[in-house]
């Protein structure tokens, strides 16, 4: 088989390792990137609808406290606007009552992207030579020799599509994720495979859903589109609608353990049940929804994410190590992060910290 040899490897394609890549490709670096789906963007994904993008992975950034974020979309030329929270929330009980309550505005302000937050991804692979991102390649081996480190892409079950070698490699994956599919020669320490299993991998348990209309009715009787509910399906919900005129969105996350979740036609009519009970009948009829439940997304979770972490981990480079190795192999991705980690912020901080490594 043969062998194709570059300075530097990138092992996924979300944020975090796109920014790593346009990062190196600035400096002229001889690189490859690797992403086992068919698109890059990992866990940002943001469906088209007639030109305007809904976002059913990161949906906000907070421009207060996050000054790369802030500087990426000014370097990109992007445009944010602030969340929609004007008026008031709406609140149901376990017992499925609905009334309605004040506000809850986010601190600090939330702010969304125009374009959807897929226009970062976008913005840096505009900026990136071709020929650097490879799609659908999965990486299941990972083998440190003499003279660098060999990566085999493919799957278990399969022959190797092929092997490439580097001098040195950033892994842009959720820890748990890398852990759990890649094979390392030689083992990685008991310690360092046992942080990484136990690093939660943010949003793998999750589901989101996006539904769109031609009319915000629930801002016409005052409400504001923010809703929690403790008996779900949905047990947060926000106003997800374009900055100025149409169209307008309810977005949110699913309240329901991956474990208890049914199919996703059961599970997109019981939302829009509860739209309904919550924000009027004409909530039930949108032009177009979206769901997405990232528990089955093969290259996001695993079998240790099927019980959702509802409250924000704490995040850190696994086991206190940031490359291993001899500095041959570089750990990114926001879970690496040791500031603000699971955030799109983590995810830029860690790939500038893997790609000053490397150079």
């Amino acid at each position: 088989m043969h062998t194709k040899k570059v300075d530097i490897i990138i092992i996924g394609g979300g944020l975090s390792g796109i920014y790593a890549a346009f990062l190196l490709a600035a400096k002229k670096k001889s690189l490859v990137l690797l992403e086992a789906r068919s698109r890059v963007g990992g866990r940002i994904l943001s469906p088209e609808h007639q030109g305007f993008f809904a976002d059913l992975g990161p949906s906000w950034y907070w421009p207060m406290v996050n000054p790369k974020v802030n500087a990426l979309i000014q370097t990109l030329g992007l445009k944010g606007y602030s969340q929609f929270e004007t008026g008031l929330g709406r609140f149901q009980a376990k017992d499925g009552h609905a009334e309605t309550i004040a506000g809850y505005p986010m601190n600090p302000p939330g702010w969304r992207l125009a374009g959807g937050m897929i226009s970062l991804v976008k913005g840096l692979c505009a900026q990136i030579p071709k020929d650097i991102i490879r799609l659908n390649h999965p990486v299941c081996e990972i083998q440190r020799r003499d003279n660098g480190v060999q990566v085999i892409v493919g799957r278990h079950d399969q022959e190797p599509r092929c092997q490439l070698q580097a001098s040195r490699i950033i892994l842009a994956l959720p820890p748990r994720l890398a852990a759990g599919s890649i094979l390392f020669t030689p083992d990685l320490s008991y310690t360092l495979t046992q942080a990484m299993l136990k690093a939660s991998t943010w949003m793998a348990g999750h589901a989101k859903f996006f539904a769109l209309y031609d009319k915000a009715n629930w801002r016409k009787i005052g409400l504001s589109g923010q809703g929690f509910s403790l008996c779900g399906p949905l047990g947060e919900i926000h106003d997800g609608s374009c900055e100025v005129n149409t169209p307008y969105g309810l977005t949110g996350f699913v309240g329901i353990p991956a474990l208890r979740r049914k199919n996703r036609e059961s599970m997109i009519q019981a939302i829009l049940t509860q739209l309904i009970l919550l924000y009027g009948q004409q909530a039930g009829q949108p032009v177009s929804i979206d769901y997405q439940d990232w528990a089955k997304e093969e290259f996001t979770a695993t079998e240790y994410d099927q019980r959702a972490v509802h409250n924000h981990p704490e995040f850190h480079p696994p086991s206190g190590k940031t490359s291993i190795w001899d500095g041959r192999f570089h750990f990114a991705g926001t879970e690496t992060a040791d500031h603000l980690g699971g955030y799109l912020e983590g995810a830029l901080s860690s790939a500038e910290r893997a790609v000053s490594k490397t150079i």
